[in-house]
């Protein structure tokens, strides 16, 4: 029989919260995100208050308050609280990560190098706080022993895919990337148990990738999602979650751009764990690939 679709359900930790609300803020409703801007302005003041206390403090509702922190990842207002609890003590300490500023048209060409590689060393931080070892070790062992391993991807998320199919052939692994969803489902059909698909969508929602998952997922094979939303619709087919962070969105660098930096990031986790488990095999055949290219520069 076919499997059923999961629902998931992954709490940020507090260093990873701040990195949550840049990220989805922007797709809320204009009452989640009064209350999403008052907890990211002042999350020790907001963690000493009732759900009751904060929903007046935004001019909102209590349910608008637990529909926030359910978006944010966290099953109820109490535990946003105490994440909150924990960002605060993160602030204190000079370890929490800050909010940081959009690029303007006017911004000196200096001045847009330094924001986006702050931009880019936050993103790369917050991803690496998010990351749940626990789900990448699984999907690291699930890469290890598979028979075969598809990638789907669409757009700059498909570069992400042809990245990290270019790396797993390099060390001998039976990989391959689809960026055309016709291709990806009809090759999904074939997947069975043993076999592992790996759906990258920073949005969660994109179908061209979310079907093909699904199909996969049907089939028996072992699926694993990428996304930079852990409680979207690509994680029901996913047995296995990698979360992404992004760079502050802005109208010169939508998400699709700045969602790449935390993508490459998980992906060259997810290589390395394959390439350190199957060393025996992947050891020789890097070394091979290495001198094939060397041969070409000679």
């Amino acid at each position: 029989m076919p499997r059923k679709a999961k629902e998931s359900f992954t709490r940020p930790t507090p260093a990873a919260l701040a990195s949550k609300i840049r990220t989805l803020t922007p797709t809320m409703t204009r009452s989640m995100q009064r209350v999403a801007e008052a907890v990211a302005g002042d999350p020790a003041g907001c963690a000493a208050l009732t759900v009751t206390g904060l929903a007046e403090r935004t001019g909102t509702s209590e349910a608008t308050v637990v529909r926030t922190a359910r978006v944010l990842g966290y099953p109820g207002y109490r535990d946003l609280r105490l994440a909150l609890a924990g960002l605060a003590a993160q602030q204190r300490s000079g370890r929490a990560p800050a909010l940081t500023t959009d690029i303007a048209v006017d911004d000196s060409l200096p001045d847009v190098v330094a924001k986006l590689a702050y931009d880019e060393q936050q993103t790369l931080a917050d991803t690496a706080a998010a990351l749940d070892t626990v789900q990448l070790e699984a999907a690291v062992t699930a890469a290890a022993g598979a028979r075969r391993i598809d990638v789907y991807g669409i757009g700059a998320s498909g570069l992400v895919a042809q990245d990290l199919t270019q790396k797993l052939l390099r060390i001998g692994l039976i990989a391959h990337a689809h960026v055309d969803t016709h291709l990806a489902v009809t090759n999904a059909v074939q997947l069975a148990a043993g076999d592992l698909a790996v759906a990258i969508t920073h949005s969660g929602s994109t179908r061209d990738v979310i079907e093909p998952l699904r199909v996969a997922f049907e089939r028996g094979a072992t699926t694993v999602a990428i996304t930079g939303r852990p409680e979207s619709a690509v994680t029901q087919y996913a047995d296995h979650v990698l979360t992404t962070s992004t760079a502050r969105e802005s109208e010169l660098r939508p998400a699709a751009m700045s969602s790449r930096t935390g993508q490459l990031l998980v992906v060259d986790c997810l290589f390395v764990g394959v390439a350190q488990r199957t060393y025996e095999r992947a050891g020789p055949a890097l070394a091979a690939s290495y001198e094939a290219l060397a041969h070409r520069h000679r």
